[in-house]
């Protein structure tokens, strides 16, 4: 075992993705020493191939079987195809299980520098009280222990430095934030937003998205190449590998230590303090210490779970920072398998195979249980909808030769929207060690236990039946919709499983996400919401971490941890 007993750290910050990546930035930044240690291999713009045309792969990205021979479960996410597969985990290699009878596809586990911020949706959308107060309104679950004037200067914070695409709507729910200028909607967005609007009441704007339309940081405004996914040699969206990360770097505080997979916290059990961690080497497979004054988990909710859940100690035997035995419960992921389509007129667009792509269409705002309504019977809380018009050659035309030709070449424009629905915190849903598993380095795996109930099984179908009513009023024709069992379950929100609480005996971190037991451990990712709401859960992830160090440094500097 190789060692590093230099004490001259001041934070180890594991995970280099929206959070990590923050978290480096802002330590490194106040002066403090850190080494980022990140599981994957290092990014560059060299790894991006937004202009790569299919062609020039060698199985033209039409040969999923050769994705799914070693990433069966992250070939089900569509981002993973033969542009990409290479940056995410092997499922062999890194495998996890469920019970029987509880299926759950754990997508999106990224081994590269930037994590999940190399492939996210990039929906960048603000919690409100109405969240983090939830409990107090509707008698469900716990409320968080800080509310939105507490978190509201770092949203402002992060939102300036990302670059969040958007527009002012003035919804008590769902807060207004630093916009850069919207993209435009097509004709076609508008016409729904509009009469949508004119005949339901509810709101629809275009998406709140962190692509730059404005040039900021050296970052170039999105020239709508697309797919973001693949990259962006402009870097126009925001991802921590050339942003947060690369400027906890250049500080020359800031050490990134790559393929290293973390697999526990050491104790120093004399003082009942974090000493440090011990990790992997991915490539050479020796195992190394590293030591610090402060430790940071920023590896993703189920990811950092697990590092405490194999850091237990004969004092805490049920995962390391657990006196509450609320470690690893109360997973929530949300529900997105109800939504619809329907076709609209083309209103003189043209179907086109290389022609601009913007990056996100229409945000279908929550309009269940709001401010001043009566509750909705069927079920609490709510959900929004991500949604965008797509005009498309006319594939399945009749006719051969000349007629074809043309009957192929008439549009067909549609718009098609999806519901992202809040799941209700459960005791029942949980993670914990399989121990009769273990990965290709040697670290037991985790087991997911995770199904819907009853509120979410309604939520879904009403997304369904909602999207129909608005896909309706707007004049759309040939309407579909769907309200499908989400089974075997997934999302690539997780949350929850080591939450935050003002009550030791029922949380795991304070407000600072800060762990109750161990002053000097800290898990800074989304693994902290008390709950889940339908909104997109990064923005607030990256506001609640640079509030969390901003604390950190002042109680280090006051020599409080």
């Amino acid at each position: 075992m190789s060692q590093d007993k230099s004490h001259s750290l001041d934070a180890i910050v594991v995970g280099s993705g929206a959070s990590g990546g923050w978290a480096s930035k802002r330590l490194a930044e106040a002066g403090l020493k850190v080494a980022l240690l990140e599981a994957g291999r290092p990014q560059s713009d060299k790894n991006f191939t937004e202009h790569k045309p299919a062609f020039e792969l060698k199985y033209r990205n039409r040969a999923k079987e050769i994705v799914r021979k070693t990433r069966p479960i992250q070939v089900k996410f569509g981002v993973c195809n033969e542009y990409t597969y290479h940056w995410f985990v092997n499922d062999l290699e890194e495998p996890y299980t469920t019970p029987a009878d509880k299926p759950f596809n754990w997508m999106g586990r990224l081994r590269m520098t930037g994590g999940r911020t190399n492939v996210w949706g990039r929906v960048s959308l603000r919690f409100s009280d109405w969240d983090f107060k939830s409990a107090s309104l509707d008698g469900y679950g716990e409320n968080w222990p800080l509310g939105y004037k507490d978190i509201e200067p770092y949203y402002d914070l992060v939102e300036k430095y990302v670059g969040i695409t958007g527009s002012a709507e003035g919804l008590e729910h769902l807060p207004d934030g630093q916009f850069q200028p919207p993209v435009p909607l097509t004709c076609q967005e508008t016409l729904f937003r509009n009469r949508v609007k004119e005949k339901l009441g509810r709101t629809i704007m275009p998406a709140r998205s962190a692509n730059l339309t404005r040039p900021i940081n050296g970052r170039g405004p999105c020239h709508f190449c697309g797919p973001c996914e693949r990259g962006c040699m402009t870097h126009s969206y925001f991802n921590s590998a050339f942003t947060t990360v690369a400027d906890a770097v250049a500080t020359g505080n800031c050490t990134l230590i790559s393929n290293a997979m973390v697999y526990k916290v050491l104790m120093d059990s004399d003082r009942n303090r974090a000493r440090g961690v011990l990790y992997i080497d991915r490539n050479t497979r020796r195992t190394r210490e590293i030591y610090a004054r402060t430790v940071i988990l920023c590896a993703q909710s189920q990811e950092s779970v697990r590092i405490l859940l194999n850091s237990a100690t004969p004092q805490y035997s049920s995962g390391l920072a657990n006196s509450s035995g609320v470690l690893g419960h109360y997973l929530t992921a949300h529900v997105r398998s109800g939504g619809g389509s329907g076709e609209f007129p083309a209103l003189g667009a043209k179907p086109s195979l290389g022609g601009p792509k913007k990056p996100l269409g229409i945000y279908i705002a929550r309009f269940r249980n709001l401010p001043n309504t009566p509750p909705y019977k069927k079920f609490l809380r709510g959900y929004g909808y991500e949604g965008e018009s797509s005009t498309e050659f006319n594939w399945e035309a009749p006719g051969f030769g000349e007629a074809y030709k043309k009957a192929l070449l008439e549009p067909r424009t549609s718009i098609d929207i999806t519901g992202f629905g809040e799941v209700l915190p459960r005791w029942d849903n949980f993670v914990d060690l399989d121990p009769s598993v273990k990965d290709i380095y040697g670290i037991p795996i985790l087991k997911i236990h995770m199904s819907d109930g009853e509120n979410e099984r309604a939520m879904i179908q009403d997304m369904g039946d909602s999207a129909g009513e608005m896909l309706e009023a707007a004049g759309a024709k040939n309407i579909r919709t769907y309200a499908r069992p989400s089974a075997p379950r997934w999302a690539l929100h997780e949350a929850g499983i080591a939450r935050m609480g003002a009550d030791p005996k029922k949380s795991v971190l304070n407000q600072f996400q800060q762990t109750h037991d161990i002053k000097n451990l800290f898990v800074m990712d989304a693994s902290c919401f008390t709950s889940n709401p339908c909104q997109n859960p990064t923005l607030t992830i990256m506001a609640l971490c640079v509030r969390s160090c901003d604390y950190l440094v002042s109680e280090l500097k006051r020599n409080a941890i």
